[in-house]
Formats: structure tokens, sequence, C-alpha cells
């Protein structure tokens, strides 16, 4: 796995929390989270992506399966905010660390407030950006959730 390592893979090492790499070829394109599913022959519900937004003014993470959008009222409500909005990309990848199709919940520069669609808990493991476009980690849901000390809470919105 040389070369593979990223700032979420250090984090989760340094936790001694287990967790598998699942790499696959970047093509490009905007649905990152899209990609990893087809390439890895996953479940979209199984695979989450990691979303920034700007809550009441502060950056806060939501993190949704790929087959649905963010709920951006109930990501207010889960962190007790009134207002939320996407931010911009330039922002969530300087308090991150990660670039855009890339962003990981795990090992972020500045340590904001994540919040993990309640759905994850539904599955023995999870998949979720490993740091890097066409990077994965794959870990138990509980551990994601206690690695970056995230709340749970029903984000996800479908259809």
């Amino acid at each position: 796995m040389a070369g593979r390592g990223t700032p979420a893979t250090a984090l989760l090492t340094r936790k001694k929390i287990g967790f598998t790499l699942h790499s696959y070829e970047h093509e490009g394109g905007a649905a990152y989270g899209q990609e990893a599913v087809d390439a890895l022959g996953l479940e979209a519900a199984r695979v989450f992506k990691t979303l920034v937004a700007e809550v009441d003014g502060n950056l806060t993470v939501g993190v949704v399966p790929v087959d649905a959008t963010l709920d951006l009222k109930a990501l207010a409500a889960a962190v007790g905010g009134k207002r939320a909005r996407m931010a911009e990309v330039a922002a969530a990848e300087r308090a991150t660390g990660y670039v855009a199709g890339g962003i990981s919940p795990l090992g972020q520069k500045k340590r904001l407030p994540v919040v993990v669609d309640a759905s994850a808990t539904d599955w023995e493991t999870v998949f979720c950006s490993a740091g890097r476009r066409g990077l994965e980690v794959e870990l138990a849901p509980g551990d994601l959730i206690a690695a970056v000390d995230a709340r749970t809470a029903p984000i996800a919105a479908r259809g």
C-alpha cells in the first residue's frame, strides 16, 4: 500500500481502527461517489459522500449515501442551527485539506462538526472517501462515527 496513505488513513491507523482500502481508476467527471459505486460494484446506499455546508456561518460536514442528497434543513437542525447552505468549494477544500471529489470525513485539516446520516448504521461496513479521488475506505459505521466524534441524524433526502 505504499504511496496510498492519506490523512484519513493515518487517523484510522493512529486510533487503531480497522479498515480496508479500495482503489479504482478515477476517470474524471463530477459524480465522484457514483463513480466509486460503479467501479467497485457496490450498493449506492452503502457508499457515503462527504459534503461541506455552512450552518449559520460555520462549516459543517454532512455524510450521506451517494444515492441521496443532503437535506440542508435537517443538517442545520442536527447541529442546533437555523440556516444551511452548501459551502463554496474553495472554502471546503481549504478547511478539510482535501480536493473536491476526494474530501473525506476523516483526517481533515481543521476539525469540523460531522453529522453522519442515520442510515449508515444499517450496514455492517460502509464506504467513504479515503482522502483521494479513486480511493475509498471501508469501515464499520460505528468506527467512522467514533473516529470523527460525529453525530448521527436523518440528514439524507431521496427522490
